[in-house]
């Protein structure tokens, strides 16, 4: 519900719906770059102009939207942005209250060792560990559903040593991708798709194949 994210977030940040308005959280699993991306990149081609990702999770997005046809589907996107510069939505907020993924933060340690360093949070699958991503936000503003029910994300880092060893990974060795394996996971990336993430923006386009003209 629209209001277990309110409420754990200061105003600038509220979702402009009422509390019971009915909303579902976006993840892309390891295989999305085989199942959707790829034949997607495969079909659209020369009708690629920004980030193949983001134009696939719309194309994606809107199909789901023309399933309900009777029905207004708002959909944010994780890389939407206000006037002020500010996110449209904090995806690892949202992924925690919906019960999809634990967003671990400083406040999780009980003893901190950062000091006045700034330490950003990261969210974990209990299945996928770190090998996911939160794509969108879906949201039904003429659905209410007062009687739902909150579930808990599972806490999948349980122990002060851990949660510790993730942030400390996360926010100074993210690039080597560890704190993404901090459990057991049961799929992660392909190579192909790490080296994908891990190229410039700029130069993922030569990856798939694709031109600089459409580009």
């Amino acid at each position: 519900k629209v209001g277990w994210y309110n409420a754990v977030l200061q105003p600038a940040f509220h979702l402009p719906y009422p509390d019971d308005t009915l909303a579902f959280v976006v993840l892309s699993t390891p295989s999305m770059f085989d199942k959707a991306l790829k034949p997607f990149v495969n079909k659209e081609r020369l009708k690629i102009i920004r980030d193949p990702v983001d134009q696939c999770v719309s194309h994606h997005l809107s199909r789901v939207k023309e399933k309900f046809p009777d029905q207004k589907v708002d959909v944010i996107f994780d890389y939407e942005i206000l006037p002020s510069r500010k996110p449209k939505f904090l995806a690892q907020t949202a992924a925690h209250v919906a019960g999809a993924a634990y967003y671990y933060q400083r406040k999780d340690v009980k003893l901190d060792p950062w000091g006045k360093k700034k330490i950003y949070g990261v969210c974990i699958h209990p299945k996928y560990g770190g090998w996911f991503a939160i794509r969108g936000l879906l949201l039904f503003p003429d659905i209410q559903v007062p009687f739902l029910e909150q579930s808990a994300p599972v806490d999948c880092v349980s122990t002060e040593e851990k949660r510790t060893e993730l942030l400390e990974q996360f926010n100074f060795h993210w690039q080597d991708g560890r704190y993404r394996d901090i459990i057991e996971v049961k799929e992660r990336y392909s190579e192909e798709q790490k080296a994908y993430f891990a190229t410039p923006p700029a130069e993922r386009f030569r990856l798939l194949g694709l031109t600089q003209e459409a580009q």
